[in-house]
């Protein structure tokens, strides 16, 4: 057998086959372009496939590129049946898409908080649900949700977006939890900030979606818009390369964080947690009564 068969053979067994969310731009166009980019095949979705089509012309068939709302439950299951039955697999699951509300929780709408979730978190779960009987058929696979910094700490103006994340990561650790026995491995990842906006220092009060403000918070707006301006963007082509040693970890954890600059609050916010319910021990245990 040629040596360049032997090697064509052993590409196929070592590559990985992905379905991405939210593939148009940002950091899920950068993790679908560094998997195509060394091999892998991709199914990619997107509201709008034409945003894909640069992908499938330098590709071909190594990208599928498939037309999807996240919030539309049947076409998510008929995606990701597509997606197996086209490649014959699927090893990583990357929940990508979403979006950030930002408002003040009285400012909120029932429409906009219904549609933040509808799309961060019952989308999420939509495209965990249709994958997890293929992945459990294999006995392998990795979900990868994309979190946040905003899913272990939060500011004000951010409730709906914060509510979200902070969801994601506690039904993704209950999932690392139910699908372990089946060979399926889990990690949310929690990305800082990013450049993800035609390299522009991102200030995520800017790149949201906004509510109808009531001028009361005009002041707080103002002051959380000169601290979020400064936050240190991160480079998205790097968090790709990054997310490509994650999934080739034989232990990934189930958790990591993605870029730099939340760190340091994010400590100070879990010190001052413990911290606090250390001090009202006392409390606590009144609280639970006499025993016996």
């Amino acid at each position: 057998m040629p040596a360049t068969q032997n090697n064509e053979e052993w590409n196929e067994i070592m590559s990985k086959v992905w379905f991405v969310t939210g593939s148009s731009r940002g950091l899920g166009r950068n993790f679908v372009e560094a998997a195509l980019s060394r091999g892998d095949k991709v199914a990619a979705t997107a509201r709008n496939t034409g945003s894909l089509d640069e992908l499938v012309a330098a590709y071909g068939d190594a990208v599928l590129p498939l037309e999807l709302e996240v919030t539309d439950k049947v076409a998510v299951f008929e995606s990701v049946k597509r997606a197996k039955e086209h490649f014959g697999r699927l090893d990583v699951i990357v929940n990508n898409a979403g979006y950030a509300q930002f408002g003040a929780i009285e400012e909120l709408t029932e429409q906009t908080l219904r549609g933040q979730l509808e799309t961060n978190v019952f989308g999420a779960i939509w495209v965990i649900q249709a994958a997890l009987p293929y992945l459990r058929e294999q006995g392998s696979g990795h979900i990868i949700q994309m979190s946040s910094a905003a899913g272990l700490i939060a500011m004000p103006l951010g409730g709906a977006y914060h509510a979200s994340k902070w969801a994601l990561e506690a039904l993704n650790e209950s999932l690392a939890g139910e699908v372990a026995g089946f060979g399926i491995k889990v990690t949310i990842i929690e990305p800082a900030a990013f450049a993800t906006r035609a390299g522009k220092n991102p200030n995520p009060l800017n790149n949201g979606y906004k509510t109808e403000p009531n001028p009361i918070y005009d002041g707080l707006r103002q002051a959380l818009a000169g601290v979020a301006g400064k936050l240190p963007a991160g480079d998205p082509a790097a968090a790709a390369q990054a997310l490509l040693k994650l999934v080739d970890a034989d232990k990934p954890p189930l958790r990591v964080l993605f870029g730099q600059g939340f760190y340091p609050m994010i400590q100070q916010a879990y010190a001052d947690r413990l911290k606090t319910w250390d001090d009202w021990q006392d409390l606590s245990t009144e609280a639970h009564g006499r025993v016996g």
